[in-house]
């Protein structure tokens, strides 16, 4: 499905963002690309839906070369969620939803039927939050908002970005395990950028850990818990298992209080 090979982005200070990536994401697959701040995740979904472009390598999608895709179709053949989400403050929840449709011709009917599906899909009652406009939302409604606005033209491809940072841990935690339901349900094909490791551990197939613009490790989420690459790899994996253990502890000493 994706496919990048010595893919390298650098800028014009000589800094690389991106260093002689290869990857492959296969055809419904959920990936997660984690690391630190800078690892180059980000700069690697840009380069994939060609927002900005590639110094070096090759990137295709579907078998084809992205290069070879005017930007603006690629761009809407793929879905992209934001961790700012990005609605349109002036637009009904409707009308953002059906922006992509709109510039596709599609006719008012079929946009107004896939808003409601896909509202549905979200789930937030179409009667109740069609004509609200993004300031009416909560966090985690107007990001159910984005992603029902990414998936409006029926991509197979869906790039998100950091999409539930922002939101309080049992929002993000609800939104990730519906997220991944919808992956399973259309059989899309993911790539969901995150720094929580324990976000990774649950929610992919297979995790691609980078660091300083490289692929440092890939591998199922069993594979990187059983054989760590190095130990950078090995304490992003330990955080989620410290707190986990920090937790059990609270919970002994307030039992015993």
């Amino acid at each position: 499905m994706i496919e990048l090979q010595n893919v390298t982005k650098a800028y014009r200070e000589g800094r690389a963002a991106v260093r002689d990536l290869t990857l492959s994401i296969a055809e419904r697959e959920f990936a997660v690309l984690i690391g630190p701040s800078g690892s180059g995740k980000s700069t690697t979904l840009s380069l994939i839906n060609r927002l900005i472009e590639a110094t070096s390598g090759s990137i295709s999608v579907d078998g084809q070369p992205i290069n070879s895709i005017d930007s603006v179709d690629l761009r809407r053949r793929i879905g992209f969620v934001f961790q700012a989400i990005g609605l349109f403050p002036h637009l009904t929840v409707a009308e953002n939803i059906a922006i992509t449709p709109r510039l596709l011709g599609w006719s008012k009917t079929k946009r107004e039927n896939r808003v409601f599906e896909l509202l549905d899909l979200v789930r937030l009652e179409s009667s109740r939050y069609a004509r609200r406009f993004p300031r009416e939302l909560s966090g985690g409604e107007q990001q159910r908002i984005g992603v029902a606005r990414a998936l409006a033209a029926s991509p197979k491809l869906m790039l998100m970005d950091e999409p539930f940072g922002a939101l309080d841990p049992l929002v993000r935690d609800e939104l990730g395990a519906d997220y991944r339901a919808i992956h399973d349900r259309l059989g899309l094909t993911t790539v969901l950028v995150t720094h929580d490791m324990t976000e990774a551990l649950l929610l992919a197939d297979r995790i691609f850990v980078m660091r300083n613009g490289a692929l440092v490790q890939s591998g199922t989420p069993r594979e990187l818990l059983s054989s760590p690459a190095d130990e950078f790899v090995r304490s992003l994996i330990e955080t989620p298992r410290r707190r986990a253990e920090r937790l059990a502890e609270a919970l002994r000493f307030g039992s015993t209080a």
